[in-house]
């Protein structure tokens, strides 16, 4: 009954998420139900298990949430976002639209931007982009997905992403963990999904399918039409450059793109130098928590970046921030439904793996042939996947096998920056299902349904991660972590 009971609240929370549902009401809802079929007692479930694991989360994450959502706020307002991406469509041309916009949502994400902050701002950029070069707006969200959602995410060095900073408390890491590797699995990933949407494309185009999707007959070589779509992406229409927010007084490139060049900087900075040299042996105290350096140095490194990020943002764009309180506060409240979702998953997590059931879905991935870095692998995909959260699936997989799989590391001599890397590039496969929060509201916000987007998502955000975590585990077990 228990085991059914954890299926059948998997389901659920699946299922309704999936038609919309809140998961800050679902996970608690799911969880109360795995722990009422394996007759635990359902308040004791609600208030000794899933608030501490919830809270937990919190306490240790929030920064990260807020500082990175303050931070994206004020790009979006200072127009630099806006800046980066019509910038760069322009130089690449619309024969090369689609390679512009996945670049360009690499570059803002990799920064620090939130991933709902980029969307709404490429969105429309992507758009006006796509309608120049006659591109059909259904490989829009597939093309953003792969530019925001896979190896800035998971894969790249040093990344902000929350999903990079989950690992390290549990594996004393940090965000440049296995640098060569995660390098390596990036180009895995673009490669492959750039593969697939010029194959889409290529295809699209022999069937004369364009931007609003109807097929057309070719048209003679001196036809207008033709003349008109030999465009560059500066051909932008004009409804499109106004909901882009691109306004004369738009920042330039270099101004753009500094804040992210200090978000950057001072994360290698912080993890490579300052932190190693600093004496932190005061956080032993109890006062302090009984931490280690180790415990903490990944959550410090980012939040100094992001800080840093933050205050050069300010400083360069200043007379573009026409109401700086308005922004923070609007930076600083869109961070809380992120982190408490999130929090909510974690604290389904943290009652499904307090229940004696549980032991059997542990004892199956730890039995995985393979060593540690398939089961770990497998553990952070499947619950990604029913998740629909990268972070969420990562954070219940490391809560309930974290320090197992340190005591595998040590005893099959597996460098914990290995396992670092494969499970942040595991949680950011299967958690890009149809339920998935970042996939829905792209999905709307393009205009494009399951139905005709979803199969190219797949194929650009499922497929290559999964190559490139398998790449990653066979070099990883034959080279070690580089």
């Amino acid at each position: 009954m228990g085991f059914l009971g954890i299926v059948l609240a998997l389901v659920l929370l699946v299922g309704l998420a999936y038609r919309g549902w809140s998961v800050l009401l679902l996970a608690p809802a799911a969880a109360l139900v795995a722990a009422g079929f394996s007759g635990e007692p359902l308040l004791a479930s609600l208030t000794q298990r899933f608030m501490p694991g919830a809270a937990g989360f919190l306490a240790q994450f929030f920064p990260l949430f807020l500082l990175g959502a303050l931070f994206g706020k004020l790009m979006d307002d200072s127009g630099s976002v806006s800046a980066i991406a019509r910038i760069m469509t322009e130089r690449l041309g619309a024969r090369r639209a689609v390679l512009a916009v996945v670049l360009a949502g690499a570059v803002v994400t990799y920064g620090g931007v939130s991933l709902f902050v980029a969307f709404f701002v490429l969105v429309p950029m992507a758009g006006a982009v796509f309608r120049a070069a006659d591109i059909p707006r259904r490989l829009m969200p597939a093309t953003l997905i792969l530019g925001t959602s896979t190896f800035t995410m998971t894969a790249l060095p040093g990344s902000p992403a929350i999903q990079n900073a989950i690992p390290m408390p549990f594996f004393g890491t940090s965000p440049y963990a296995a640098p060569g590797l995660g390098l390596l699995a990036g180009v895995v990933m673009l490669a492959g999904g750039m593969a697939w949407l010029s194959y889409a494309q290529g295809r699209a185009r022999k069937a004369g399918e364009g931007y609003g999707g109807a097929e057309r007959e070719a048209p003679a070589a001196g036809d207008p039409d033709v003349r008109e779509r030999a465009v560059t992406a500066r051909d932008f229409d004009t409804a499109e450059l106004e909901r882009g927010a691109i306004a004369a007084s738009a920042p330039g490139f270099l101004a753009a793109i500094a804040p992210l060049a200090v978000v950057i900087a001072v994360n290698l900075l912080m993890s490579l130098v300052v932190l190693p040299r600093i004496d932190a042996s005061f956080l032993e105290e109890p006062r302090w928590g009984g931490a280690t350096l180790s415990d903490v140095a990944g959550v410090w490194s980012v939040a100094a970046a992001l800080a840093a990020g933050t205050g050069a943002l300010v400083v360069i764009h200043w007379t573009r921030l026409s109401n700086l309180k308005r922004s923070m506060d609007a930076g600083a409240n869109a961070s809380v439904l992120p982190a408490l979702s999130v929090c909510s998953l974690v604290g389904f997590g943290a009652v499904i793996a307090a229940l004696p059931a549980f032991a059997l879905v542990r004892d199956a991935v730890l039995d995985l042939p393979g060593g540690p870095l398939v089961s770990l692998a497998a553990a952070t995909n499947v619950l990604a996947a029913l998740t629909g959260s990268a972070s969420g699936g990562l954070t219940i997989a490391l809560e309930a096998l974290g320090p197992t799989y340190v005591d595998l590391a040590a005893r099959h001599m597996v460098d914990p920056a290995l396992l670092h890397r494969v499970a942040v590039i595991g949680s950011g496969t299967l958690d890009i299902l149809p339920h998935n929060g970042a996939v829905v509201s792209l999905l709307a916000l393009c205009g494009c349904g399951h139905k005709e987007s979803y199969g190219d998502i797949v194929m650009v955000g499922i497929v290559p991660s999964i190559v490139a975590l398998a790449v990653v585990i066979a070099a990883g077990t034959l080279l070690g972590a580089f």
